[in-house]
């Protein structure tokens, strides 16, 4: 399987392909779950009571997840985790269509569709270990990467436009994506895991098994502390450029074409991604993104949303670069066994302190300017770029080519503190 490239790789791009489907469907029902709720109860609270339950199980469950998808067979995991969605979201738009609707079922729905795709995940991460060799890991990720940046752009306008024809259409879609990621699932071949012998410690233990090793390695480390707290950034920055948006008259189209253009961008890098990696250090590769957030400061010279969003156009490009290295260091350093709870325990970083973006933002804008809530934000990302200069484990980064090795010898060898 070394030997071949990923556009010839069966069972890859079998994964991608029912991926694709699935995550159009789960983006188009992003739009469309609040206007669902509009239409329903009128109410903009409620719409935050709906997105807060489908987003919810992440920070909740990511790791129990972890767990599991250490524990048993990664691809029922997933197959079970798209029936859940097939059912759930497809009950909805059968609800939908026979005017039997409430709140309380758009929540419960949206819970159930949230926790089934944490499940989904926690065990993907194996599957792409399984089917794609070491060295070939920052190019999957890199595709991933470039696939979720087209689905942003054109899964919401579709998920407006089903709607638009008939509310329950873009649930149906959705419905039929999860059930295609399930085709594509039963057609691989590749197992989704090694071959081991069941762990029978205590959850509490496993879990706390899969953090150790994430902390125990500083060049592990790091890169989940990083660019998990950089998390905090954009979301924050997001919520300027709306408020700043009208604040200057911009229509609602005007604003959402300004954050498009930010997943026009990662799109764009997607695509840049194979030749950076080729052309940088990994060190270079992680810094970038990291200084690219200076960008936003020249916000705080020319206050105008079209500043700040053409200040922030640059670190749209390097994330996914970042993040195809980031991931796929981490898939390659982590033994198969632990490969869901370490993920997990990443992806939690991110998790917890992304919401915290937003709210610092709500509370910033309504004390000071959004001059000084962008020299907050900027202040943070100009911290993490020194944080990142300095770090005698970023610094002595691996390199892509020792991503070649790690199944014949101890990862430690990678991850460990160098001198």
């Amino acid at each position: 399987m070394s030997g071949v490239p990923l556009r010839r790789n069966r069972d890859f791009l079998l994964l991608q392909a029912g991926q694709l489907l699935s995550s159009i469907g789960t983006e188009s029902t992003t739009i469309a779950y609040p206007l669902l709720v509009l239409a329903v109860t009128h109410s903009p609270a409620k719409v935050g009571a709906v997105t807060f339950a489908r987003i919810v199980p992440y920070p909740f469950f990511g790791v129990l997840t972890g767990v599991a998808a250490d524990r048993w067979n990664r691809r029922r995991l997933m197959i079970a985790a798209d029936g859940i969605r097939v059912v759930a979201v497809g009950s909805l738009a059968a609800m939908i269509l026979l005017h039997n609707l409430g709140l309380w079922q758009i929540v419960v729905v949206a819970f159930v569709e949230g926790t089934a795709s944490v499940l989904f995940y926690a065990a993907q991460s194996g599957a792409l270990r399984a089917v794609v060799p070491p060295r070939q890991l920052p190019d999957a990720v890199s595709a991933e990467v470039a696939r979720q940046s087209v689905v942003e752009v054109g899964g919401p306008p579709l998920g407006g436009v089903l709607f638009g024809f008939g509310r329950a259409l873009p649930f149906l879609f959705d419905a039929v994506s999860y059930a295609c990621s399930t085709l594509s699932l039963l057609a691989m071949r590749t197992p989704f895991q090694e071959k081991r012998e069941p762990d029978r410690s205590a959850i509490g233990s496993q879990i706390a098994e899969g953090f150790r090793f994430l902390w125990a390695y500083p060049f592990l480390r790091t890169c989940a502390l990083l660019f998990g707290l950089a998390n905090f950034i954009f979301p924050g920055v997001l919520i300027v450029i709306v408020v700043a948006g009208k604040r200057q008259g911009l229509s609602s189209g005007e604003i959402g074409g300004l954050t498009a253009a930010f997943g026009a961008c990662l799109l764009i890098g997607s695509l840049l991604s194979p030749l950076v990696r080729r052309a940088l250090p990994v060190r270079r590769i992680l810094l970038l993104e990291l200084w690219t957030w200076a960008g936003s400061g020249l916000f705080l010279i020319w206050p105008n949303v079209f500043v700040l969003v053409a200040g922030i156009l640059p670190q749209a490009l390097t994330i996914p670069t970042t993040d195809s290295v980031v991931i796929g260091y981490r898939t390659a350093m982590t033994p198969d066994r632990l490969l869901g709870r370490v993920n997990g325990a990443a992806r939690n970083i991110s998790l917890l302190v992304a919401p915290l973006g937003p709210l610092a933002a709500g509370l910033l804008l309504s004390a000071v300017s959004p001059r000084w809530t962008v020299a907050v934000f900027a202040g943070c990302g100009l911290a993490l770029a020194v944080w990142g200069t300095l770090s005698p484990s970023i610094r002595k980064a691996p390199s892509l080519a020792e991503l070649d090795d790690l199944p014949a010898r101890d990862v430690a060898a990678l991850a460990a503190p160098h001198g």
